[in-house]
């Protein structure tokens, strides 16, 4: 396997490391390893072999495919082409902090949301109505609505053409976590 082909796990391994509540020191002797190589890999200064990787996997209770997986969906740098035509676009691939999608054309979901983190609407082109607690607002091109966590709402297209931008909490991240509790 060249270098090219040797998969970058740092943020997949620091991630599930750290889900665990272990060291590196801690994985290191579960693994054999030593804690310079373990950090190496999560900065991605190093790529471990495939033994290498099925001893971290091992120490971190899972295995080498998950951590690849996982790898996949915690790159640092992704491009998402642009698409043409109607419908909805997922701009974020993968499953990260923030999941964005892209709408466009005249869409009318019909139906009410309420989602447990914060979104915010960004209207790159056209027009949209949203109902918000009890209110209509009528959103134009430029125009951000920001809704928090727990806020039931439904919203449409209003011109043909619209291109609606929705960014949110991930539904996967507690984002009402407090530390104070």
């Amino acid at each position: 396997m060249d270098d090219k082909d040797t998969p970058r796990v740092g943020a997949a391994v620091r991630r599930r490391r750290r889900t665990l509540g272990l060291t590196l020191a801690a994985v290191a002797e579960r693994s054999g390893l030593s804690v310079p190589f373990l950090s190496q890999i999560e900065n991605e200064r190093a790529r471990p072999s495939a033994r290498s990787l099925d001893r971290v996997a091992e120490a971190l209770e899972t295995t080498t495919s998950r951590l690849r997986a996982a790898a996949d969906s915690a790159r640092a740098v992704d491009v998402v082409r642009g698409e043409e035509g109607d419908g909805i676009r997922r701009v974020v691939r993968g499953r990260h902090q923030l999941s964005a999608l892209e709408f466009t054309g005249e869409i009318d979901l019909g139906r009410e949301f309420q989602h447990r983190n914060d979104e915010l609407m960004y209207v790159v082109e056209g027009a949209a109505e949203v109902e918000a607690e009890g209110q209509a607002y009528r959103l134009e091109r430029g125009d951000t609505l920001f809704l928090s966590g727990g806020v039931r709402h439904r919203w449409r297209a209003t011109r043909p053409g619209t291109r609606l931008l929705l960014v949110a909490v991930a539904e996967h991240i507690d984002a009402t976590y407090d530390s104070r509790r």
